[in-house]
């Protein structure tokens, strides 16, 4: 029988070989063929997914001159073209959080208020407190008592040595600034309001004066400053009666160094707050003293840094934590950061210090104080007010500290004086600008420039907002991220004429035409 496998022959190797090589090359060629087209095939759906990304696009453009004070411009005159003038976005570079902005509330700001007829003075309050509407304010200060634009000098205890403050009374704030307070809210119910005094009773100073410093005396010295040409923002001299042989002079304590004194001063502080909150108005947050450095002719009181520190650790710190209510050290008004060093050196003191409060002068000690203390919260807590002119200048000028405050780590930017007269002159006899001007004659009233300087921040800048760092050569701007992710870019033109600004974030470009002497928003969605 013939079997099957006598019919086997051997297979030459050699073919085996060749047969298993052509195979192999072959699978390697299909596979890296089949590699080839999947990293294709990947790449142009990144492509797709990449295109298929929504890009960033700017929504809105919002322009202010000095003769086009709220102007829309078209977004589809935004190109795509890269100039020299470059503003590079990172979204990743943040700074600080942005609690709001405000304003002030002042006895004239109300009075000035009350000349207009009920409902223009309603629409002034919704447009600079309505959520949303205009100014979009959340953040506002107040006095403790009279400040220099008070209708005249005022304290809550006149009587001498009420060390118990039997005799306490705001009853004078129920006439001006209770009401202001309240219309305010009437448009937002949620304002946060902050206060400090500009002077305690009289009785609590050695000097027994409201001022800190006799008429004839800054008399000369404005004098002698106009004649060199320098401004000095007083309009006329009205003596305050305090004798220069009474008068205090910075780096001093006027106030009374003794237990007793603070101790009643800080009950002071508590029957404020009381009073406030049986109006229905809460105080989050107080300072001590408004410009602690300053000996002025108007309501005001030096202290000493060290004086200051013994009077928040000791006695206004426990008084306000009992209230549930935060002290902040200042106001600061002087370039000097061994003052702050003084307050939060003192461990008795810095326990109470929730934040840092600057305002004109004291600009100039806020990047040493940001720098050395990163984590603690900055207040700029009054802007430089100018000269009653209400012009142009005085609104670059407004934007030239917004633009430093922030960039050197403030969360609330505050303007000083919502309303005045025309002119602005205060009881003490200095101009200075407003948020709205009140021509008395016609009774009728205009927003100033400064107005809009603020709104352009305050209107798209939303709460917890977040700085970001810009980089490239165009530096007249500030920007934010809103938590919505909505950026806000705020640039500036100061030339006499037009100028190409190239906006370049993540990869690409837009470039506007920012007008001539112009203050323009423009907010980037995706």
């Amino acid at each position: 029988m013939l079997h099957y496998a006598s019919l086997y022959l051997p297979f030459p190797a050699f073919l085996i070989n060749i047969v298993a090589e052509t195979t192999l090359r072959e699978y390697n060629n299909n596979h890296i063929l089949m590699k080839n087209k999947l990293t294709l095939l990947g790449a142009c759906c990144l492509g797709l997914l990449t295109a298929c990304q929504p890009q960033p696009q700017v929504s809105e453009w919002i322009s202010t001159t000095y003769s086009q004070p709220w102007q829309t411009l078209p977004t589809s005159n935004i190109t795509q073209e890269v100039t020299e003038n470059v503003i590079k976005i990172n979204t990743s570079q943040t700074a600080q959080a942005i609690e709001g902005f405000g304003t002030c509330f002042n006895e004239l700001g109300w009075t000035s208020l009350n000349l207009l007829d009920s409902n223009e003075r309603e629409d002034i309050l919704n447009e600079m407190f309505t959520p949303g509407a205009g100014a979009n304010f959340k953040i506002c200060r107040m006095p403790v008592a009279a400040n220099d634009f008070s209708i005249d000098w005022y304290s809550y205890n006149e009587t001498d040595g009420d060390f118990e403050m039997k005799n306490f009374s705001i009853e004078n704030d129920r006439k001006t600034l209770i009401p202001f307070i309240n219309a305010a809210k009437q448009f937002n119910p949620d304002i946060r309001i902050w206060a400090s005094p500009w002077c305690p009773p009289t009785w609590m100073k050695y000097n027994k004066h409201y001022a800190s410093r006799s008429t004839p005396s800054a008399a000369r010295q404005l004098s002698d400053r106009a004649k060199s040409g320098e401004s000095t923002y007083m309009y006329k001299v009205i003596d305050n009666e305090l004798p220069e042989d009474r008068q205090g002079a910075e780096g001093t304590d006027m106030f009374i160094q003794d237990d007793k004194y603070m101790e009643a001063y800080a009950l002071y502080f508590s029957k404020f707050i009381d009073a406030y909150r049986a109006e229905n108005i809460d105080i989050f947050a107080v300072m001590p003293q408004n410009e602690f450095n300053s000996a002025q002719i108007f309501p005001s009181c030096c202290w000493t840094a060290k004086g200051l520190a013994k009077f928040v650790g000791q006695y206004l710190g426990p008084a306000m934590e009992a209230k549930g209510v935060d002290v902040m050290f200042g106001t600061m008004e002087r370039p000097n950061v061994a003052l702050v060093d003084t307050i939060l050196q003192d461990k008795d003191c810095a326990r109470y210090i929730k934040g840092v409060g600057f305002q004109w002068a004291g600009k100039d000690a806020l990047p040493g104080v940001y720098q050395k203390y990163p984590d603690m919260k900055l207040y700029q807590t009054e802007q430089e007010c100018g000269d009653g002119k209400n012009d142009w200048k005085g609104a670059l000028h407004s934007w030239d500290l917004m633009k430093h405050y922030l960039n050197n780590g403030v969360s609330v930017y505050t303007y000083w004086n919502t309303s005045l007269l025309k002119g602005g002159i205060s009881r003490w006899g200095w101009a200075q600008n407003s948020l709205v001007v009140v021509d008395d004659s016609t009774r009728t009233y205009t927003y100033t420039p400064e107005y809009y300087v603020m709104k352009h921040a305050s209107h798209y800048v939303l709460s917890g907002a977040r700085r970001i760092e810009l980089d490239g050569n165009y530096k007249d701007a500030l920007c934010f991220i809103n938590p919505d992710k909505s950026i806000v870019l705020i640039a500036g033109n100061s030339e006499g004429t037009e100028q190409k600004v190239t906006i370049n974030i993540e990869g690409n470009n837009y470039t506007a035409s920012l007008p001539a002497n112009s203050l323009n928003t423009l907010v980037i969605n995706k």
